[in-house]
């Protein structure tokens, strides 16, 4: 009973993890229609900012930072690289994304180093609870992930500018006509996006106090695969995709014989569902008009 409890709050804990970078993910697919490849290395970038920061041992303002740096970050990111490619093909604005990416780990490398950096944002300590011992702060990742998405998924619904944004990612034509600011919508989508990168960049120390330049790349790459698994595009996938996958995860590292091969297990989990059901568990399917 202890072991399944511990599993399932750490699954939870990681998959709230993935959750939140797959909402990055997500939200810009989903409005721009564009695969944001550099969006795990803002999660490095993130942590980074937190670790200058924690230097004067503040939690607080270090976390504050590290959302306005990397809000500030995505917006640059978009302005530059993606605005021009606007009416490009998908192949060159994914070439530019992954350059982003490697842009971002080699300025990392540049300023910080190659080697780890150890960085402890807050010492939460553990907790008993129904007699296991749970680290507090794997609850706290799960509660605010919890917390981000339903306000993100009111944000999205009940909202003026949640209301354009749905209306960008049915049609921007048609959203344009309607006196929408297309390129003002996909600006506050990277801004929206980068914020929850710095979060999880901040739940991913709080798990592993260590930094590097390749601290988001697979971070990255399995949160896209939980979009993709949820239904890329959708919130409510995104988070069902990250919560999928965070529990794979966890459950295979307590099997010694399949531990070596859970990343395999997960891409595999991957394939299979997308031949069963190619828009994921909550996508839809879009008609394209000719």
């Amino acid at each position: 009973m202890e072991l399944i409890l511990s599993t399932l709050i750490n699954g939870l804990s990681l998959g709230g993890i993935y959750a939140m970078i797959a909402l990055g993910y997500t939200m810009v697919y989903g409005i721009a229609k564009m695969l944001n490849f550099a969006h795990g290395d803002v999660i490095m970038v993130g942590g980074y900012v937190i670790y200058v920061f924690m230097a004067m041992n503040n939690p607080l303002l270090a976390i504050l930072m590290a959302v306005i740096f990397c809000i500030i970050l995505g917006v640059v990111i978009e302005k530059v690289a993606y605005k021009p490619l606007r009416g490009a093909s998908p192949l060159a604005v994914l070439i530019t994304a992954i350059g982003v990416s490697y842009l971002l780990q080699s300025l990392a490398q540049i300023v910080f180093g190659s080697a780890n950096k150890m960085v402890t944002v807050y010492e939460f300590g553990d907790i008993k609870l129904f007699g296991v011992t749970v680290q507090i702060s794997a609850l706290v990742t799960l509660a605010v992930t919890v917390v981000v998405m339903i306000a993100l998924t009111l944000f999205v619904k009940y909202t003026r500018l949640g209301r354009a944004m749905i209306a960008v990612s049915e049609d921007k034509g048609a959203a344009q006509l309607m006196g929408i600011n297309v390129n003002g919508i996909i600006t506050v989508t990277f801004a929206i996006g980068s914020a929850l990168a710095a979060l999880a960049g901040l739940f991913y120390l709080l798990k592993a106090p260590s930094i590097s330049s390749t601290l988001g790349a697979m971070p990255g790459i399995k949160a896209f695969t939980a979009a993709v698994i949820g239904g890329i595009g959708s919130i409510p996938g995104a988070m069902l995709g990250g919560i999928l996958l965070g529990m794979v995860e966890c459950i295979a590292y307590k099997i010694t014989a399949i531990a070596p091969y859970t990343d395999a297990i997960e891409f595999s989990i991957l394939i299979i569902i997308l031949l069963v059901r190619p828009t994921g568990f909550l996508g839809k399917k879009r008609r394209e008009k000719v």
